[in-house]
């Protein structure tokens, strides 16, 4: 199932044997709840709508919008209420307008598991539908902070230059006529342009994207798209808007099928789009603001002067870690997180290269015992209550590796440093990329560059020079013979040896 879709839900009544009466989840039958779940017990029509998001998806509805949710039900504000808006699919608003824009989080962990139902989030608009109100709600001057996630690639920055890279259809669509946006930047840049005319403080661009240092990567975005249209403006936003960078840290799998039927027989609600979560979760922001700091710190984000450090914690270790097993995990025959690592050949693979490979790299942020958030991750990536699916870890490798495993890979190429476990996850990658597991058996490449990828790998096979040829993904690593036969050695392990054996060799590991 893909997020595009809502959960179907069988019509038959449950009997009153089968669990608690179910309810639709509107506003008017929260009350009938409180038994079951936690529900909000603040006034959500005094909510002020103050933050903007666009792109939500499950993430957003797990992390990000939980914290807001804190800060209303613990009575800190009602200041930031958050309005949801959608770029390309009118798919969440059709599941969360009829509730009233409620829906529920379940928590997960082998220990149990817990739901609350959010109501911070008090409207929801599709862009495409109307574009003025969109805009209207960008220059309300109760709007002070508008958040993003919308994937590394969405922010359209040349990987070699990190310049905005104007040359798509819908950025000339959004030149010609600012009134009718298409993209995101389209969006930001006019409202923020009609702020300016109208005297009015602009908003903070808070990046929730797990991409190196997001916030400039949003600044270079808008600024970007600002200069295309005028210096001034360009200019106005450089000067005046803040856009932190901020690192988001919770795993949460796209919701199965089936999870509409089983939220409703345990708890007696009908959600139309639960979010399956794990109890962790962890949010740090730069603290840089245009228009007001939300007080998210008072319900446990951490505001801090530079994100950088835990940034590269969390996508080196995590991000990079979920690449590398998902890769490998698919070609061994394996459909989720906590398969792989139930199995020890695997688990010791991960351990040993977050310890020996990446970690040495790593500056160490301050407030952080890094063999205990490793520790952490071990026990995450194996909970079996989540079941992550591994093609999730797969989706998108073209902008992942790029961004979370190949920088260690680089910087461990430069120092003279062991890297022979982040190679194996390179070749992982690569073998995937022919578009089979080690039986043969079909795997799906959900990439934005899938066609030419599978077709570099099919015609490179174990030689990797053809995909290393793509210097927007490598830069220069086809560059480094040494290197080069290096990765050529462990492409054709895995094909001569299999993934389990290939691991056990490179961590000395006996096979069970």
């Amino acid at each position: 199932m893909t997020q595009a879709e809502i959960l179907p839900f069988s019509s038959a009544p449950a009997s009153r044997s089968a669990g608690p009466e179910i309810l639709p989840l509107t506003e008017q039958s929260l009350g009938s709840f409180t038994d079951q779940l936690l529900v909000p017990t603040y006034d959500r029509a005094a909510l002020t709508p103050a933050v903007v998001h666009f792109s939500v998806g499950g993430f957003h509805r797990a992390h990000q919008l939980l914290y807001f949710d804190e800060v209303a039900e613990r009575r800190i504000s009602s200041d930031w209420g958050v309005v949801g808006v959608g770029l390309n699919s009118r798919t969440m608003k059709e599941a969360l307008a009829p509730q009233d824009h409620l829906y529920t989080v379940v928590e997960r962990s082998p220990d149990g598991e817990r739901a609350r139902v959010v109501g911070v989030m008090i409207d929801y608009h599709f862009a495409p539908e109307d574009p003025a109100r969109v805009l209207d709600l960008l220059t309300d001057e109760r709007t002070r902070m508008v958040s993003l996630t919308i994937t590394g690639s969405g922010y359209r920055l040349s990987p070699s230059t990190g310049a905005f890279d104007a040359d798509d259809d819908d950025i000339r669509a959004d030149l010609r006529n600012p009134a009718r946006p298409r993209t995101v930047f389209g969006y930001l840049v006019e409202a923020l342009d009609r702020r300016r005319r109208a005297g009015l403080p602009p908003f903070t661009v808070v990046s929730c994207d797990n991409m190196h240092r997001n916030g400039d990567a949003a600044r270079a975005a808008v600024v970007g798209f600002a200069r295309l249209r005028d210096e001034v403006l360009a200019r106005w936003i450089t000067d005046r808007v803040a856009f932190p960078s901020s690192m988001v840290d919770r795993i949460t799998p796209h919701t199965p099928p089936g999870e509409r039927e089983a939220v409703a027989r345990r708890y007696g609600v009908d959600d139309r789009w639960p979010v399956i979560t794990e109890p962790f979760s962890q949010w740090i922001i730069e603290d840089s603001f245009s228009n007001g700091r939300p007080p998210l710190d008072q319900v446990g984000v951490r505001f801090v002067p530079d994100v950088g450090a835990y940034e590269l914690m969390k996508t080196r270790l995590l991000n990079a870690s979920h690449c590398a097993l998902g890769y490998l995990g698919s070609l061994a025959g394996l459909g989720t997180l906590d398969q792989v690592m139930a199995e020890p050949v695997f688990a010791h693979y991960v351990e040993r290269l977050m310890d020996d490979e990446v970690t040495p790299l790593l500056p160490p942020p301050e407030g952080i015992d890094l063999a205990d958030y490793k520790r952490t991750l071990l026990q995450r990536f194996a909970n079996p209550a989540i079941s992550d699916g591994l093609p999730r870890l797969c989706r998108r490798g073209s902008t992942k590796m790029p961004h979370h495993l190949l920088p260690s890979l680089e910087e461990a190429l430069a120092a003279g440093r062991p890297h022979r476990l982040l190679t194996l996850a390179v070749a992982g990658w690569f073998r995937y990329l022919r578009g089979t597991d080690e039986t043969g058996t079909p795997l799906v490449i959900d990439d934005p560059h899938a066609e030419r990828l599978r077709a570099l790998a099919r015609v490179g096979g174990t030689d990797p020079r053809p995909l290393l040829g793509l210097r927007a993904l490598f830069g220069r690593l086809v560059d480094d013979a040494v290197f080069v036969d290096e990765l050529q050695q462990a492409l054709e392990q895995l094909d001569r040896d299999g993934v389990r054996a290939t691991l056990a060799a490179g961590t000395a590991v006996p096979l069970r």
